[in-house]
């Protein structure tokens, strides 16, 4: 309720700011409190009750929606994983977006070669250092 009050407070303000023109005006507004809202103890009166009250929104349509964007780090695809590891030369198989044995290997290669930690696993950091090479021509030699 108090939170209320305050927002109420605030856009009470806001409302007398906005009509007054000249700095003596704004000399003149007298601060609104909770007392002099009557309401220092006890609740709003003949307040509606915010908890039971409905309230109707417009409907917006679907095609005006945006998605989120994802939480945390963003996940590359396989593809992506492979094409970089291509590019970056610890990859020779195909592309083809299965995660195997060789991409396996390339992937702890790669790890090892840029001082990261060796899983096998394409997380936060690896994905870091390995993306750069996602949009690049393919190196001729390994590195």
């Amino acid at each position: 309720m108090k939170m209320f009050l305050s927002f109420a407070c605030i856009a009470l303000m806001l409302a007398a700011l906005s009509g007054c023109t000249k700095k003596q005006e704004l000399e003149e507004l007298q601060p609104i409190t909770l007392e002099s809202l009557g309401a220092a103890n006890s609740p709003l009166q003949g307040a509606p009750d915010l908890k039971t009250q409905e309230v109707n929104l417009p409907a917006v349509p679907a095609k005006e929606l945006m998605p989120l964007p994802p939480q945390g780090p963003y996940k590359p695809t396989n593809i992506e994983i492979q094409t970089a590891l291509k590019n970056a030369g610890f990859y020779s198989g195909n592309i083809d977006g299965k995660i195997g044995p060789k991409s396996k290997k390339a992937i702890e290669d790669f790890q090892s070669a840029n001082g990261l930690k060796v899983d096998g696993k394409v997380g936060a950091n690896t994905w870091g250092a390995l993306s750069r090479y996602l949009n690049i021509a393919s190196s001729s030699e390994k590195r």
